[in-house]
């Protein structure tokens, strides 16, 4: 299946085809509501969408380093030695690291923005040293590099049949809507590693602070000021959701069933942590297998639908049909 995706997407050189399945292989490791919705994408878009997904996950292991071999000194030289590695990779196409060559390609492939990657890494350093946010403007200053700029590099490879500037904003807002989800599924994990993502005024809103979410975690006690803290935390990442919404019929009309499909399940992440009554510092909240698979299912319905329809012109950057 991987040798099928690499030769649908022109890739040809024997040691770029190992570096993009080194990148697949970490999706599908890793992401694994991203890496079914992925798999919905027309075939030559995916490799692209592994190499993006291969290197943000690459920089988030160097700085959350979940065994905690290394100091946070070692962690921040390692993050400096990738951003010199993108850099020159950018440049020449080269690259020490095998995620580096396959983004620089992509990258090069579809004319990405080279300072979204800038912005990127620039948050990835933040979470070296930085443990909570007390607003949310402060929390979204931050999701512009870690979480917006993913959804504008997607946006090149997915294609769009509006001006691209135009489906931009929902592509951020859907970049935000799906981080916003990690960090609520995650806060027990993201407290036991020292981190707070979750806004320190909301979670004031409802008199909650480090200590009691820290007791409630040690404990396995409930609260009900946490739970009415995630809940509201909940209500803000749902109208994320809606604001990306209308970004979908945007892009072109053979990606939405994938866009669509990684829409759905991760949405339904939150039904999911409403529903286990927003016990996440204790367990982690999961869309059941089941349900991930009629989703999945009902992608591909639509996928078959999209084929059979002709195609639009797809919009560039300006705006003229292509």
């Amino acid at each position: 299946m991987n040798r099928r995706e690499l030769d649908a997407a022109g890739i040809t050189d024997p040691a770029l085809r190992d570096d993009y399945t080194r990148c697949r292989l970490i999706n599908a490791r890793h992401g694994r509501t991203y890496f079914l919705a992925t798999r919905l994408l027309p075939v030559e878009r995916r490799c692209a969408v592994h190499a993006l997904y291969g290197f943000a996950r690459w920089a988030d292991d160097i700085v959350d380093d979940l065994d905690r071999r290394r100091s946070p000194g070692e962690r921040d030289r390692l993050l400096r030695l990738l951003e010199r590695d993108l850099a020159q990779g950018l440049r020449t196409g080269g690259g020490e690291e095998p995620v580096v060559r396959a983004v620089a390609d992509t990258a090069e492939r579809y004319a990405i923005d080279h300072g979204l990657f800038a912005d990127f890494l620039g948050s990835m350093r933040s979470d070296l040293t930085v443990t909570d946010y007390p607003t949310y403007a402060d929390l979204r200053a931050y999701m512009h590099g870690s979480a917006a700029v993913i959804g504008l590099q997607m946006l090149p490879v997915l294609g769009t049949v509006v001006p691209r500037e135009e489906a931009a904003p929902h592509a951020a807002a859907l970049g935000e809507a799906f981080q916003l989800t990690n960090f609520l599924r995650d806060v027990g994990e993201d407290l036991e590693r020292g981190r707070v993502y979750l806004p320190a005024d909301l979670l004031a809103a409802h008199a909650v602070e480090r200590p009691l979410l820290e007791w409630s975690r040690r404990t396995g006690r409930h609260d009900p000021r946490i739970r009415a803290a995630f809940a509201e935390a909940d209500a803000v990442i749902r109208s994320v959701y809606r604001e990306a919404e209308g970004g979908i019929a945007m892009l072109e009309p053979r990606v939405r069933p994938c866009i669509r499909t990684a829409f759905v399940l991760y949405r339904g992440i939150l039904d999911a942590i409403a529903a286990d009554d927003y016990r996440v510092l204790h367990r982690r909240a999961v869309v059941p297998r089941g349900r991930r698979a009629v989703t999945a299912a009902g992608g591909l319905v639509r996928i078959l639908g999209a084929r059979m329809r002709p195609r639009p012109p797809v919009a560039t950057p300006e705006g003229a049909p292509r």
